[in-house]
């Protein structure tokens, strides 16, 4: 069961959580997938996605790749969510530690993913530690960008669809970064 240990209210009415769980379990309208560019799920969150979701994401996500070209950090791709409890999976491509400006590429597939959020006139959506896994970023940095990029987002949303932006972390390290990362941002906790 997943449990919310964070919650901080926008002025704006949208809603920041952080919660310890499975991304898979998240009741929300859409889940962000760690992706790669050609949307191959084999591994850490994109592996758990797909087993959990069946092959219809697998097979959605090629006919994405054939159509449009691999997916770039700023431009995610979308797909149903199979037997998933979500209605999407928004498949965003995190930038691989090393490869340079990884933090700019980190803060574009998150306002990536949430401007895609709000062009499918989403309500609520869970994301991951995007890159944190097998991509090798750094956890804590990763929590800052990714916390800072949800929160302005949010922010200069006065009309947003987006209502609620839960971020769904399943390890103790992870957590611990995003819990210090939420405390020195200011963000009051809520709940």
């Amino acid at each position: 069961m997943n449990t919310i240990l964070r919650e901080f209210r926008q002025p704006t009415g949208g809603c920041i959580q952080i919660v310890q769980g499975d991304l898979t379990e998240e009741n929300v309208d859409a889940i962000v997938n760690a992706a790669n560019a050609y949307l191959q799920h084999g591994g850490g969150v994109a592996g758990a996605i797909l087993r959990r979701g069946g092959a219809v994401i697998q097979a959605e996500s090629n006919a994405w790749v054939q159509q449009h070209g691999p997916v770039t950090h700023a431009q995610p791709a979308y797909t149903h969510a199979g037997l998933l409890p979500c209605r999407y999976v928004i498949h965003a491509v995190g930038p691989v530690w090393g490869e340079g400006d990884e933090d700019r590429k980190l803060a574009k597939a998150v306002s990536g993913s949430l401007a895609l959020a709000e062009q499918l006139e989403i309500k609520s959506i869970s994301l991951p530690a995007i890159s944190t896994g097998i991509f090798g970023f750094p956890k804590e940095r990763a929590a800052r960008i990714i916390l800072t990029t949800v929160r302005d987002f949010l922010a200069s949303q006065a009309r947003s669809h987006l209502e609620l932006v839960r971020l769904t972390l399943y390890d103790q390290p992870t957590l611990d970064a995003f819990l210090n990362v939420w405390s020195s941002l200011g963000l009051k906790d809520e709940l």
